[in-house]
């Protein structure tokens, strides 16, 4: 059986996914921009409103994956600060400005989230190779329990191939692959019958009319997990 992770904004959503069966969420402001750090009030209602993990975008800005030190910096202050409310997991990645894997970065964020879950994000759809960047990220030793990606591609479907090559990654021992973007309740079951991925992400495909300002539609949560049940 495998799980799915639904993108929320705000209490409203969560309670909404959670209800309908989500395994967890994705907790985002900006969503429009790719998703930065939500508002710490907001945060502590969603944590307050579900039972299911929670995990917490952690990115000061849209413009790129790649951050100075400075910035990583105020990102750890914020993982720090998301801990002492009660978050237990966060989402985060970042790149060198040649496309490689910003150890250094990695590495200051996951000394202060020590004892949460931590997911390298779709950071690594736009690496220099996304492949290889997975397989490092498997001989960190940084605790990354999951990538989120869709295989170096805009959505999921044309990404399956990458994807594919990561998921052996998994299989030898490294983090979780978890295809996003592009999923919806019309596409998951060819995309389930050819990956059989453990987790799934979604977004705007559980939304009314797949718009971000109409709310989640529980339906279409009900959907995805019936068909990733099988």
């Amino acid at each position: 059986m495998s799980k799915l992770e639904v993108i929320v904004l705000n209490e409203e959503d969560a309670r909404v996914a959670e209800a309908s069966g989500a395994d967890r969420l994705e907790l985002v402001s900006a969503i429009h921009t790719g998703g930065l750090t939500p508002d710490y009030k907001v945060i502590e209602k969603v944590l307050k409103a579900v039972t299911i993990p929670v995990q917490l975008m952690i990115r000061l800005h849209s413009s790129s994956f790649r951050y100075s030190m400075n910035e990583v910096k105020i990102m750890a202050d914020h993982v720090r600060a998301i801990k002492e409310i009660g978050g237990e997991g966060i989402v985060f990645g970042a790149l060198t400005h040649d496309g490689k894997l910003d150890v250094n970065a990695l590495k200051e964020i996951a000394q202060a989230a020590k004892g949460q879950s931590i997911t390298f994000h779709r950071a690594i759809d736009e690496a220099l190779d996304p492949v290889a960047l997975c397989k490092e990220l498997h001989r960190s030793g940084l605790a990354v329990e999951r990538i989120l990606t869709s295989g170096g591609s805009p959505v999921v479907s044309e990404g399956i191939g990458t994807i594919t090559k990561m998921m052996e990654v998994e299989k030898a021992g490294g983090p979780t692959i978890m295809p996003g973007s592009g999923l919806t309740v019309d596409n998951i079951s060819e995309i389930h019958k050819v990956l059989h991925a453990r987790e799934y992400h979604v977004g705007s495909g559980v939304r009314h009319d797949g718009r971000y300002d109409l709310g989640i539609d529980p339906g279409k949560v009900t959907e995805f997990k019936k068909v990733i049940t099988y």
